[in-house]
């Protein structure tokens, strides 16, 4: 008897041999290692590494940072004299339709008083990257915080918790963003973003008390008890590394919306102030040049685009890799050697069965 080769798509036999190329894969891989093979088989995600990676490269080395100076020769504050009306000196390659790549003093172009625009760019890409940083860490030691004990104590402190959360997302974030970012703007970038973090841990809090409620009635929270494990030590040794691949994946997507929260209040006024410079506060001071120099929008307005998609990339990627019921589809060419090599074993056992049918019917026969 013939076994079929191309069974109909979504069949049983089409599923077992998807689990069996997984299985196959990831044999012998503890867990970490499992997350970190999906993690870079993922494209996006690593294409997200790589642009991000080499923002924060070019960002960190060309102005410098605090007294360190950077290999670009103009610093965000000096006011040389306006070339060519400000334009950007930087030109395209030939098979671009430019007269041949160059970079120039001001690839970028100049403001109205000279001051150098990738210089100011850069300057601005090391602060939203510092409030990125700073809101996700904040906000992601609150989110964990509240969620881990309103999850695990549940009661009247999972009440007490969950009500003050409430009140917290009721107001719309971005009121209460101008609002903290209008008294803690002016103080310092890292003000602000301490402050925003203080307020955008709420949805981090909601996801991890419904891992908690989840978690704690597992056997092996059972088993920690009978142990005499304290619930500080439930808590953070056995169940928070449990709902660690959550977390992650939460606090990367919050940090994409910070940066465009922030950008959005700078814009308005509300966030970072001179003399900082953030990327919200670059379109904001030239934005009544946007019809005769629109170069000076393209530029903070590409880099916004590029942190906020490689942020959301890795999020992408994160989620798929610690979330098992992520399949990632195997090729035409994986499923065919596979359902070969199931029909060659199929094929061995229906041999080794039939001598033995043939003996029992002989015997039956006399």
């Amino acid at each position: 008897m013939s076994i079929p080769m191309t069974p109909p798509s979504g069949s049983p036999l089409d599923e077992h041999v998807e689990n069996e190329i997984e299985l196959k894969e990831v044999e012998g891989l503890s867990q970490g290692q499992i997350v970190r093979r999906r993690f870079f088989r993922h494209k996006g995600a690593i294409l997200g590494l790589v642009m991000l990676g080499l923002t924060t490269l070019l960002a960190l080395t060309s102005v410098g940072v605090g007294p360190v100076h950077g290999w670009w020769q103009w610093t965000p504050y000096e006011t040389p004299s306006v070339v060519d009306a400000g334009r950007p000196s930087m030109s395209l390659p030939t098979w671009l339709g430019g007269s041949g790549f160059a970079i120039g003093e001001h690839p970028f172009g100049q403001d109205e008083i000279g001051r150098d625009i990738f210089a100011r760019v850069m300057a601005g890409v090391q602060t939203s990257l510092m409030v990125m940083v700073v809101i996700g860490t904040v906000s992601a030691v609150i989110g964990i915080t509240v969620g881990a004990a309103s999850g695990f104590l549940r009661g009247r402190s999972d009440t007490l918790l969950m009500r003050l959360t409430d009140l917290v997302i009721t107001v719309p974030t971005i009121v209460i963003g101008a609002v903290v970012g209008k008294i803690a703007g002016g103080v310092s970038g890292l003000v602000f973003a301490i402050a925003m973090g203080l307020i955008l841990w709420t949805t981090l809090a909601r996801l991890v008390r419904g891992e908690f409620l989840s978690l704690r009635e597992r056997e092996f929270v059972d088993a920690a008890r009978v142990a005499g494990a304290s619930n500080m030590r439930i808590i953070f040794k056995h169940i928070l590394p449990n709902a660690i691949g959550t977390v992650i994946v939460s606090v990367t997507l919050l940090m994409s919306s910070a940066i465009l929260l922030e950008t959005a209040l700078s814009f308005l006024g509300f966030g970072v102030q001179s003399p900082e410079i953030s990327l919200g506060q670059l379109i904001n001071q030239y934005q009544q040049a946007f019809a005769t120099r629109p170069w000076l929008f393209w530029w903070p307005g590409l880099f916004i685009v590029v942190i906020a998609l490689s942020i959301n990339f890795i999020g992408d990627g994160l989620r798929d890799a610690f979330d098992p019921r992520q399949k990632r589809i195997p090729s035409e060419r994986k499923m065919a050697k596979a359902m070969e090599a199931d029909g060659s074993v199929a094929r061995a056992n229906a041999s080794t069965v039939r001598p033995v049918d043939d003996v029992r019917n002989a015997g039956m026969g006399s």
